[in-house]
């Protein structure tokens, strides 16, 4: 794989954002080599909606340095479960301790670029928005 800029990072060559299944889930989080977003979602939720392009943004800025991911409630309910997320969006940021990826951070809502942003600055600290 290589690293596409930002400006074609719309193309069909690798997209910015992953979707994640009770299949792939596990294993993507803990092979990571960077921390991991991962926005639980649902296609009828409206401030999910409001979240896309706004992860989307971020995912390509922040290529390489960060993993966003998407997990679909309605598809993964044992993930939704496991993980408590009682309303959507939730957003929760893994980050590897000790060959596992462990929770760090978790926001319930959409808190705009800014909160996504302070919660990225946790495990990514060159992101911290100006």
């Amino acid at each position: 794989m290589t690293n596409t800029p930002a400006s074609t990072a719309g193309t069909a060559a690798e997209p910015a954002i992953i979707h994640l299944d009770e299949a792939s889930f596990q294993k993507t989080i803990n092979e990571a080599t960077v921390p991991v977003l991962v926005d639980f979602y649902a296609d009828w939720c409206g401030p999910c909606k409001m979240a896309a392009p706004v992860l989307e943004k971020i995912a390509k800025e922040m290529k390489g340095k960060l993993l966003i991911a998407k997990v679909n409630t309605d598809e993964a309910s044992s993930l939704t479960q496991q993980f408590g997320v009682m309303s959507i969006p939730t957003v929760i940021v893994f980050q590897k301790k000790d060959d596992k990826a462990v929770e760090v951070d978790r926001k319930i809502g959409f808190p705009g670029e800014e909160g996504y942003r302070q919660m990225i600055a946790q495990v990514v600290p060159a992101t911290a928005a100006a």
